[in-house]
């Protein structure tokens, strides 16, 4: 039996109230403290925030950690996706599942996996000193490419899980129909395949692009206090500066790049040609 409006309304209001109390009060109290200064609204936390060149360094590493993360997701998702999508029914359960059981995982065990591979006397440099390539071992860890490979391995299960829900919806005969007419596999995919799971890229780049910028235990763990990260920065400015003014600036920052990064997204996926 149908609901009317007015028994609609009555039970939706207790999710909105909740709604409002534990997302939205949160986000204005951040607003409040992050655009004052001096007791009057003001950017000059933000003036103040950019003109130091450290946070300049940790924001443009943020930024180029999330945009490397979630391009080098999409390409090996889409492979990864497609393969999975033309396995048989039995296969596929078995690979969809391997592919979600490191989600399962805590984020810290999987993080320390890392040091185990890459630290000074982790398995890679037993590699390469066994190989004889190097005669001391390098350092991997607490660099760039140790958190660019952790937070890759973090959250490219959600690229693959989106893109592949979305290559279940394109029908069966689409890509041999295009093959038979005479496309190159790179027509294919920026013709057929590329429009037809812009969706599941939206979601999915999203997701991983928004996880990399807040992630906090991969890039602590990985990139100590050589590689400082806007989630790290925010973290030593609550417990070790007592500077919430420039957390919340750095917490609005975050939202920002977010928002900014599902919009973008969008605007691609709905462009034309």
């Amino acid at each position: 039996m149908f609901l009317n409006r007015a028994e609609g309304l009555a039970l939706a209001l207790p999710a909105a109230l909740f709604t409002f109390l534990v997302f939205l009060v949160p986000v204005g109290i951040l607003l409040s403290v992050a655009f004052q200064s001096g007791g009057s609204w003001s950017l000059q936390g933000y003036v103040d925030f950019f003109a130091q060149p450290l946070n300049q360094t940790v924001f443009l590493r943020t930024l180029k950690l999330g945009i490397l993360v979630a391009g080098t997701s999409a390409v090996i998702g889409y492979l990864a996706a497609f393969c999975i999508v033309n396995l048989p029914p039995s296969s596929r359960g078995r690979i969809f599942g391997l592919v979600v059981l490191p989600l399962m995982i805590s984020p810290v065990a999987r993080t320390y996996a890392w040091i185990v591979i890459l630290g000074r006397t982790g398995i890679v440099n037993d590699v390469i000193t066994g190989l004889g390539l190097s005669d001391t071992p390098i350092r991997l860890l607490f660099t760039e490419t140790a958190v660019f490979i952790g937070l890759l391995q973090l959250f490219l299960p959600l690229m693959i899980i989106s893109l592949v829900s979305s290559m279940e919806n394109i029908p069966k005969d689409v890509v041999p129909a295009a093959r038979v007419l005479g496309a190159s596999w790179f027509q294919v995919f920026f013709r057929v395949i590329l429009p037809l799971t812009k969706e599941g890229l939206v979601i999915g780049g999203t997701l991983v692009f928004t996880g990399a910028l807040t992630a906090y235990i991969t890039p602590a763990i990985l990139g100590g206090s050589k590689v400082l990260m806007l989630e790290t920065l925010l973290y030593q400015k609550v417990n070790f500066s007592n500077d919430f003014v420039s957390a919340s600036v750095i917490a609005m920052i975050l939202i920002v790049m977010c928002f900014s990064a599902n919009l973008a997204l969008k605007r691609l996926a709905s462009a034309k040609g």
